[in-house]
Formats: structure tokens, C-alpha cells, sequence
């Protein structure tokens, strides 16, 4: 078939040459129309035989002949053109025939093409433009029922053969398909390709060892690699090449490796590829300033929810950190309610087993803060919403997660106090066993914000609670200068009440022992002297007299500080 004879070797071309078909019709024409020349925008069939069929395509005029040498070159092929051309006769042969075609697959390029067939020119095709030569066919309906052998027999045998022997005719194909409206899909051009395309990214590495062209490490030739390393190549040698590919034509192809039955983990990491290169292409910046009615901001509001219904929903298919990426994106856009809150729920039921590095989602502003806190915020309160029976292990876990991610953002500048504080508030009380890290968090943000009021301050730290604090976090309370003062006084007084109630304890204790031993000396031995006696009475005397002096300085400092205080408060 073509220029080329069509074997194992011609197939696997390294330089990612295509391959080429000459095809021409079964019946010739008199080949007294010599060529097909191109003055500006018309094309003129040189002969000396007066052209009376004008065909135009877009800005483009051909100037043809219904009637050429006894024969009909162009209305004997095409069903088409034909049904117009006697449709639009006069009767007259003399007559010139105009045809406007607005919309043929291809356009004046393609249509060059279609011409040279029709007057028995041979036809050079590529896998670039077999797919426009097609779907042209099939437009002026140049069907084998007018003529055995015509443009929709042949062009369709070179279609298949290029999508089923070559990997990367496949994907010229699908780019010119591109511009060609509906057409490609109708005549399943689309779906013979993602098949072909999915059954080569399915199949085991010894079947890619026979040539055909796949990645270059396939070749018989290669160095033998690493088995762990090989492995992960084979995995996703494919991802570059899809990539590249249009959304609609990469949805096509997914649905297609799906139905092959490949790892769900593989497909979202293809997935996330195609995303990541999308994103990096997209400014939502920009996107905020379009109206919701601009084509721009349609495609891609179109593009993100098809990439999250197309999102495998197996566990563990694709990461937290995609997901979020995911997230932001449809916000951006506004898709519909109902994906945003199955993201969100899909994200929210994944923080159990998140790392604090799968939050952090940069944001595109000058003036915003380094990270989205935000959006983390919206998936931990969503996660706080969840109905989960006997959550208590896991919900600690989210706990360290959130305390971590506030330890990790808290020194970023235009952090906002009430974006900290919302996400501190975002999960219940019973999400931390202790408060340590989230004091932590809070104290590097009072450090990396100095500016901060006081009333900020006290607000930001309103959460902290003596008694969900270690003793070491409590000492470090009390002297931090960084804390607003209503907060370590109250800290102060607790602390003074808790060593009350320790001391009244211990002097309890003490007398009730030391009257307990003296019952049972008394007991053991009456021989002994009255005078030791009344020595241990006068020394548990004086040692509970001393305990309640240390307790009367403990009720004047405690109630000197309530008068501190009350001066603050007011």
C-alpha cells in the first residue's frame, strides 16, 4: 500500500516520521487535464476544455467541469455534488454551475485532494490528513455504490491500517480531528483510535518487543534496565503522549483503557498528568475577570467537571493533593453543586490517611497568602460534618493532620487571623487529645505577626484550656511575652489554684498520717515517756500552722492577681 512497502522495519521510525498511501480511483480520466494550479484563491484544472463548474470552500474557488472528455470527473463520484449539479441545471451544458460548501471537512486543502481523485491525479495521503479525506468523503458521499473503488473505500483502508500499526499515526489522527466538528466521532474515527491507543497501553512489554513503535526502549536493540525501573517506565511510558491530547479526545481514551481493565491507580495517574499540564496552562486570574457567558471560561468550566466524572473511583486512585488541585479549579469555574460536594466528600473521607505535604495547594495571587488555606478549611469542615460510628482514633489522626498544616502555614505573612482561626475551629474539641501542637501553630503565627491588636490576639488564643495543656506548654504559657496578658494571668491563677488544691491535699494527708502513726506508737509501746508524746503533738502542731500560713499567701496573691485582672478587663 503507498510509497512504501508497508513492513515491520518502515513501521518503527524513531525520527516519528508518518506513513504515506498513494491511493487513486479504479477508473481513470483522460489525463489531457494536465495539472491543478493555484492563482490566489482559485484553483484551475489546466486543460483546454472551459471549466463550467465553480465549487467554492470558505474564501477558495475551483474551477472544475461536470462534463470532461465524455465523462463526469466530479458529479459521477460524489452523490453529493451530483444531486446539486442537476438540481441547480438549467439543462444547458454551456452553462456555469456555482456550488458554495460552507462547512466540508478540511476545507479548500482537503477538497484539493478530492479533486485530484476525481480527475485520476494520484493522491499523496499522511495520517495527518487521511482523517479530513475521510470524513470528506463521506460529506460529498463518495461511496463504492457510484463507483467501485471511490474515496471512502480507499481512504478508510489506509484510516485503519495507520490507527492499528502505528502509536504515534494514531495520535496524528486524533489531532487532525480536532477542527472536524462532529464528523469524526459520527463515523467513529474517535473510538477506533482510544481502542487502539488503550490496547497498546494495556498490553505487557513483550508484546511491544515485536516493533511496533512504542517507546524506543521496546526496540529488540535496547539495553536491558532495571527490573523496578522497567517496570514504572512500562507503566507510564504512554502518559506524555496522551497528554497532548484534546479533553474531549483524552475523555474518549480514558473511558477506552478503563474498558480494558487497567489499574484504576495507573488511569488516575494518567488523569492527574493531563491535569497538571492543563493547569499550568490556565490562569485563573484571568478566568475571575471572564464572564461566565465567554467561550474561554465555558471550555475549561466544561473541561474540570469532565475530568471529575471521568476520575476512577476506586480507593487510593488518585492522591489527596490532585484532588484538591481538582477542587480548586471548580470553585474557579462554578461548576455544578453536585460534583463540588462529591469532591469534597471524596477529599474529606481521604484526610485520615493524608499527609500534612497532600494540603498544601498553592495560590496564583501576588496579594494571597502562600497557600490555600481556605480550601483546606472547606474539606476538614466537611470531614467534621461526615456521620462516622466510633470515629475516635481516626479523628485524632485528622487532628495532628490540621495542627501540622497549621504549624507548616502559620508563619506565612498575609495569612489572615480568621483564616487561622477558622480552620482551628473547623474540627471539634474532641479531635486532639492535647492541645501542644495546636499551641504551637498558634504561637509561631503570634511570632511571625507582631503586628497584631490585642483584641486579636485574645481572640486567636481564645481556645487554649489549662487543663488540655502538658505541664512543660503550661510553663511555657506563663512566660510568654508573645500571649496576650488576659491569657497568661488566667494561666497564672490556675496554675495557683492547682497548687492550693495540691498543698490542702498533701497537709491533709500529712496530719491524718502523722495522727495515724502516733495512734500506733501509742498502741505499740504505753512504756514510752509522756514527753516524747507531747514532742510529736507540738511538731505536727507547727507543721500544720506552717501549711496554713503558705495557704493564706496563696489566697492574698490569688486575689491580688483578681484585682489585676479586673484592671485589664475594664
Amino acid at each position: 500500500m503507498g510509497s512504501k512497502n508497508v513492513t515491520k522495519e518502515t513501521l518503527v521510525q524513531e525520527s516519528g516520521e508518518s506513513n504515506r498511501c498513494v491511493i487513486f480511483p479504479n477508473t481513470n480520466v483522460s489525463m489531457v487535464a494536465k495539472t491543478l494550479e493555484r492563482k490566489d484563491h482559485d484553483w484551475v484544472v489546466q486543460t483546454t476544455v472551459p471549466s463550467d463548474l465553480v465549487v467554492q470552500i470558505g474564501d477558495s474557488s475551483f474551477h472544475l467541469h461536470k462534463y470532461f472528455e465524455f465523462q463526469l470527473p466530479m458529479v459521477s463520484r460524489s452523490g453529493y455534488l451530483n444531486r446539486l449539479a442537476f438540481d441547480r441545471s438549467n439543462g444547458g451544458r454551456d452553462t456555469i454551475l456555482k456550488i458554495p460548501i460552507d462547512n466540508l471537512p478540511g476545507g479548500a486543502k482537503i477538497f484539493e485532494l478530492v479533486v485530484k481523485f476525481c480527475y485520476g491525479w494520484e493522491v499523496d495521503i499522511t495520517s495527518a490528513s487521511v482523517a479530513p479525506l475521510y470524513c470528506a468523503a463521506h460529506f460529498l458521499e463518495m461511496n463504492d455504490d457510484l463507483e467501485q473503488g471511490n474515496l471512502i473505500s480507499k481512504s478508510e483502508a489506509f484510516l485503519s491500517f495507520s490507527i492499528f500499526s502505528s502509536w504515534k499515526d494514531t495520535f496524528r489522527i486524533l489531532k487532525s480531528c480536532e477542527p472536524l466538528s462532529s464528523l469524526p466521532k459520527e463515523l467513529q474515527i474517535l473510538k477506533r483510535c482510544s481502542e487502539s491507543i488503550a490496547l497498546k497501553a494495556c498490553t505487557d512489554l513483550k508484546d511491544f518487543s515485536s516493533g511496533v513503535d512504542g517507546p524506543h526502549y521496546f526496540h529488540a536493540s535496547s539495553k536491558k534496565v532495571e527490573k523496578s525501573k522497567l517496570d514504572e517506565e512500562v507503566d507510564h511510558w504512554w502518559f506524555e503522549d496522551v497528554s497532548l491530547l484534546r479533553i474531549d479526545h483524552f475523555i474518549e481514551v480514558i473511558q477506552s483503557i478503563k474498558g480494558k481493565g487497567m489499574k484504576s491507580k495507573l488511569v488516575g495517574s494518567c488523569i492527574a498528568h493531563w491535569t497538571t499540564k492543563w493547569l499550568s496552562r490556565v490562569s485563573f486570574i484571568e478566568v475571575d475577570r471572564l464572564s461566565p457567558k465567554n467561550m474561554t471560561y465555558q471550555l475549561q468550566r466544561v473541561t474540570t467537571e469532565c475530568l471529575i466524572r471521568v476520575l476512577p473511583t476506586e480507593e487510593n486512585s488518585v492522591t489527596c493533593n490532585f484532588l484538591l488541585h481538582l477542587l480548586k479549579a471548580g470553585l474557579a469555574m462554578h461548576i455544578s453543586s453536585d460534583l463540588l460536594e462529591t469532591l469534597e466528600r471524596r477529599i474529606a473521607s481521604m484526610l485520615e490517611q493524608c499527609r500534612v505535604l497532600d494540603l498544601l495547594l498553592k495560590n496564583f495571587g501576588d496579594n494571597d497568602n502562600v497557600h490555600d488555606v481556605g480550601i483546606v478549611n472547606r474539606v476538614v469542615e466537611v470531614y467534621a460534618s461526615l456521620d462516622k460510628i466510633d470515629r475516635r482514633p481516626k479523628i485524632l489522626a485528622v487532628g495532628r493532620l490540621v495542627d501540622g498544616y497549621l504549624t507548616l502555614v502559620a508563619r506565612e505573612e498575609n495569612l489572615k487571623v480568621k483564616s487561622f482561626q477558622s480552620l482551628v475551629e473547623a474540627l471539634p474539641k474532641d479531635a486532639r487529645f492535647c492541645d501542644d501542637n495546636l499551641y504551637r501553630a498558634t504561637d509561631l503565627y503570634l511570632k511571625a505577626h507582631p503586628g497584631l491588636t490585642e483584641k486579636e490576639r485574645t481572640s486567636l488564643c481564645r481556645f487554649l484550656e489549662y487543663h488540655r495543656l502538658s505541664q512543660e506548654t503550661r510553663e511555657h504559657v506563663i512566660k510568654n511575652n508573645r500571649l496576650p496578658l488576659k491569657i497568661v494571668i488566667r494561666f497564672i491563677l490556675l496554675v495557683q489554684v492547682t497548687m492550693t488544691r495540691s498543698m490542702t491535699s498533701m497537709g491533709s494527708n500529712y496530719q491524718r498520717t502523722k495522727t495515724q502513726a502516733f495512734v500506733r506508737a501509742n498502741n505499740r509501746s504505753l512504756g514510752k515517756g509522756w514527753m516524747n508524746s507531747q514532742k510529736e503533738i507540738r511538731k505536727m502542731t507547727k507543721d500544720v500552722e506552717a501549711m496554713k500560713s503558705q495557704l493564706n499567701d496563696l489566697q492574698l496573691c490569688k486575689l491580688k492577681l483578681q484585682r489585676q485582672l479586673k484592671r485589664c478587663i475594664v
